[in-house]
């Protein structure tokens, strides 16, 4: 069998080649002494309109001639994904419900240390055991929550752009790491744009406004990419407004690379061009022709279909050289960027040893993440946290119970602890855990004998805690949700137990909101805690027992009715969605989140009380625990402009921080508030307009509890 070279060995060789077969042309792009772009060049200039096609193919075979490898993508979105164990975190609606960008930072940080690790020890042992993974990551999703009934709400990061774009700057930063000259990995957002609906995704239509897709659909990309320079997009599957994404030239072009200046490259979504020919209605077209518009609409990176189609287009003068080379250009810039064509050594995350993959260190991250994420959603008469030192039976109950929720787009995770797990481990032997389950998620294996047992269960307990909620077979990829409600015969499992055992506690393990207003109504401590990850269960369990004191915020409005929720093909979110425009109370709102301690929001201070168009203003205030725990506070800024010429939202989120306070503790916090985050868009100039006014400036809990407000009021 021959024996494969490492990029470094086979530039050497190529190196030896060129120079062997004419002196005079020095392999230029090998030289890390010259410019990325001049080393870009000089490479396409070498290759043959096939070699070109062949590496615009994200799954394309070798390039012989130059021994490049053409696939050289994975995902790791809550965890690398690779056939052996990587660390498992929650996902990312759970990250976005810690409302700690530093956190999510070092989340990301440990999935690149890993993502790196992999590819370390491939280069170091080419014969070594395991998948050979590539350095471009599909990963972090970054579509908004406007449905949700969406089956990835789970991937993504709530329903709040200025949220979101906070968390993606923060993940693609950890993702792709502050070296000045070489990227860790190569950060891809998805999916680019206006993306939350699995049923027909391949030729669904999204009809929205240009107001909406400024301020809402389009804000977070704009900050992953102008702010967090990630390195790729993936284009949607869907069609905006008639035009499908992979031929959308104004969203792909003018948008991301003219206005928003990006320098990276754009790669459809798998059989992204299939659903020009075999999806979109009246879009069908032949592979040549959709490749080419694809290409030409701002496309660079795809399928077979490139490989197959780009000579023929280019020949067929379908598609300029000019068009095709800035595309190689975008891709093949990022892979110079990643130390492919370098020698291994020179780049310096070749440094980082596979002994950190599903290290004990990786492992207290996620369990940091996990006890961040938990959400304390109501808490009535004190029953939590519980006292372990005087409890002596604990029914757990539930088809969650025992059972670690995975997703697509991670690992093959390893020393997965369950909250029955976490349970049995926090309590010592005077206390005794039974555990029955109850019932079952979807409905499938549900009997009155199980029902009986868990009833039974906690009828005889001193306290019963109920674990439901969703799995991959309620919402996933490709599924939606059919209900906001509890599937299978959860609801009336935690009925029952209940009416058996007034010391109950629920814990939620879904990744979309719950509507469930019974059980907000009836049962006394309710928890949100997510698909938690490896170290969930044990997360929750300090929660329960007090030795995390819970901080977790929610990401997303909870409705407190699916009649509150507008249609899933309405796309003008004034119509009712997400906090800013809901018609009604919901259930628990935005930004909603209990702790075991109490705070005090007191001296809101603005540095001016008028601000000019393109001015800013300082907003400070000073928190303080009041209670006798230490705990966590996530303090909330909100802006609303008192009177608009057109609708706006009831208040918009423009700030947060999470800050650490012991009991007594005072902090002061402050925030910039710039001027352009009071904009609208108008659809007459069709820019971003401040306009003159006063502006309610609001420091809260949530969306829904206001401590402090203020007004600055802007002048021309």
């Amino acid at each position: 069998m021959k024996k494969k070279l490492t990029l470094a060995a086979a530039g050497l060789l190529l190196i030896s080649q060129l120079n062997a077969a004419d002196s005079n042309t020095p392999a230029l792009y090998l030289d890390t002494a010259q410019p990325v772009d001049q080393r870009v060049a000089d490479l396409i200039s070498r290759l043959t309109l096939e070699e070109k096609a062949t590496l615009l193919n994200h799954r394309g075979p070798t390039v012989e001639r130059f021994n490049i490898r053409s696939d050289q993508w994975n995902q790791c979105l809550n965890g690398v994904q690779w056939d052996k164990p990587t660390t498992l975190f929650p996902v990312c609606v759970a990250l976005a419900a810690t409302w700690d960008t530093n956190l999510v930072h070092e989340v990301a940080t440990v999935l690149s240390d890993e993502a790196r690790a992999i590819y370390n020890g491939w280069h170091l042992n080419t014969n070594a055991s395991g998948q050979h993974k590539g350095l471009i990551y599909r990963a972090p999703v970054i579509n908004i929550e406007r449905n949700p009934y969406w089956g990835r709400n789970h991937e993504a990061w709530g329903e709040d752009p200025f949220l979101t774009g906070r968390m993606a700057v923060s993940y693609v930063q950890g993702l792709q790491g502050d070296d000045p000259h070489y990227l860790k990995l190569a950060a891809t957002l998805k999916h680019y744009a206006v993306n939350n609906v699995e049923t027909d995704r391949q030729k669904l239509n999204a009809n929205v406004s240009e107001r909406m897709l400024r301020e809402y659909w389009l804000p977070h990309f704009r900050d992953a990419v102008v702010e967090g320079k990630a390195c790729s997009l993936m284009a949607s599957y869907n069609a905006i407004n008639g035009t499908p994404n992979n031929i959308n030239h104004w969203l792909l072009t003018d948008v991301l690379k003219g206005e928003w200046h990006h320098e990276g490259f754009v790669v459809s979504d798998l059989g992204g061009v299939r659903t020009m020919v075999e999806g979109h209605e009246k879009k069908q077209m032949t592979y040549e022709d959709a490749v080419a518009k694809s290409l030409m609409a701002g496309c660079d990176f795809s399928d077979k279909e490139f490989m197959d189609n780009i000579p023929g287009a280019v020949r067929a003068g379908k598609l300029t050289e000019g068009r095709l080379d800035d595309a190689l250009t975008r891709v093949l810039r990022v892979r110079m960027r990643l130390g492919e064509f370098d020698a291994f050594d020179k780049v310096p995350y070749s440094k980082i040893s596979p002994d950190v993959i599903n290290s004990a260190a990786h492992h207290a991250v996620a369990l940091k993440a996990a006890q961040e994420a938990i959400v304390l959603l109501q808490n009535r008469g004190g029953l939590l946290p519980l006292d372990r030192t005087k409890i002596k039976s604990i029914a757990v109950i539930g088809p969650l119970a025992d059972r670690v929720v995975m997703n697509n787009y991670n690992g093959k995770a390893s020393q997965t602890v369950t909250a029955l797990q976490g349970i049995k481990d926090r309590v010592g032997s005077q206390t005794q855990v039974q555990y029955a389950v109850g019932g079952d998620v979807t409905g499938s294996s549900n009997s009155p004998t199980a029902l009986s047992e868990a009833v039974e269960l906690a009828r005889h307990s001193e306290v019963a805690v109920v674990f439901v909620g969703t799995t991959a077979a309620v919402e996933q990829e490709g599924r939606d949700r059919k209900t906001l409600g509890l599937t299978g015969n959860q609801d009336a499992l935690v009925q029952a137990v209940l009416a058996a055992n007034r010391r109950t506690i629920v814990v939620e393990m879904s990744a979309g909101p719950l509507t469930v207003p019974q059980l907000a109504k009836n049962v006394p401590a309710l928890l949100q805690a997510w698909w938690a990850g490896g170290e969930g269960g044990h997360a929750i369990a300090e929660v329960l027992f007090g030795d995390v004191n819970p901080a977790g915020r929610l990401p997303h409005t909870v409705y407190a009715s699916e009649a509150q929720v507008p249609p899933r093909d309405e796309y003008d979110i004034t119509r009712g969605f997400t906090y800013m425009y809901v018609n009604g109370e919901p259930l628990f709102p935005f930004g909603h989140g209990l702790s075991y301690t109490t705070f005090k929001y007191s001296g809101l201070n603005l540095s001016a009380k008028k601000i000019k168009t393109d001015g800013q203003v300082n907003v400070s205030l000073e928190v303080q625990n009041t209670g006798k725990r230490a705990g966590d506070e996530v303090v909330q800024l909100y802006v609303h402009q008192v009177k608009c010429s057109v609708k706006r939202p009831a208040k918009e989120l423009r700030g947060f921080q999470r800050v650490t306070l012991q009991p007594g503790e005072r902090k002061t916090l402050t925030f910039t508030l710039p001027a352009e985050k009071l904009a609208f868009w108008d659809d007459q100039s069709h820019g971003f307009v401040v306009e003159p006014g006063a502006f309610d400036v609001m420091v809260g809990t949530s969306s829904a509890a206001i401590r402090l407000k203020n007004q600055v009021e802007v002048i021309r």
